[in-house]
């Protein structure tokens, strides 16, 4: 008989968004006249610029003729688009990395829990807190957290609190990790991690052979000429 994975059944709640959603759409039924500031999931405000259009309608004209159209990609990525990442993204910074170190997927967030599957279920794994809920759900569901304590945490999970007094900062773990999280510029507290931070981190993962999975999906706001994790 078909079994269920029932490490789903320790996650505490819907999805963060889903449930902010659910609880906004419950008030204004309830509060008609309320105007209600959106403080939930991040949303594009402004239309797209020219240059965007412009290369979205060339792709579509390409696309539409038989010499030109494009089937399934490679599956790590066309190779002009990867090799536009390292002379664009990485180049600038003397960050020196090859298109075939490059893969394009379809966003962070699936990343985030896909890459899990070439690790192995007893790798001890390091949160911020409070965290981005995707780095803790993808691990509830891959059965690496134990199970739920009455404070809402996992009993298998090492917290890193980051509070006003530590200024937002997480202190490093105070025993050896396989798996770390960060976040910088942070979500949600939007603290922004100083060299010296980031390089105590990279030094402790060498030190206990851990991994960090650095989510830079908010490097854009840093306006210091070195704004890469791999500058270190």
């Amino acid at each position: 008989m078909a079994q269920v994975n029932d490490h789903y059944l320790k996650l505490q709640a819907g999805y963060l968004f889903p449930e902010i959603a659910r609880r906004v759409n419950t008030y204004i039924d309830a509060h008609a006249e309320a105007d209600v500031i959106r403080l939930g999931i991040g949303d594009v405000t402004e239309p797209l610029p020219p240059a965007i259009i412009a290369a979205m309608h060339a792709a579509v004209d390409e696309m539409g003729d038989r010499e030109t159209f494009r089937g399934y990609g490679p599956e790590q990525g066309y190779e002009f688009l990867r090799e536009a990442l390292v002379d664009g993204a990485f180049a600038p910074r003397g960050v020196e990395i090859s298109s075939d170190e490059i893969f394009i997927s379809d966003g962070s967030k699936c990343d985030t829990g896909n890459i899990l599957d070439i690790f192995g279920a007893d790798n001890t794994v390091a949160v911020i807190d409070p965290v981005y809920p995707v780095y803790v759900d993808t691990n509830v569901m891959a059965g690496r957290t134990g199970s739920a304590t009455d404070d809402g945490r996992f009993e298998g999970l090492v917290y890193l609190p980051v509070t006003a007094e530590n200024d937002f900062v997480a202190p490093l773990p105070d025993r050896p990790v396989d798996l770390v999280y960060l976040c910088y510029p942070n979500n949600p507290t939007g603290t922004v991690a100083s060299r010296e931070t980031l390089t105590a981190w990279v030094e402790f993962a060498r030190e206990h052979d851990a991994i960090i999975l650095f989510d830079a999906a908010y490097e854009a706001y840093i306006t210091d000429p070195k704004d890469s994790a791999f500058d270190l």
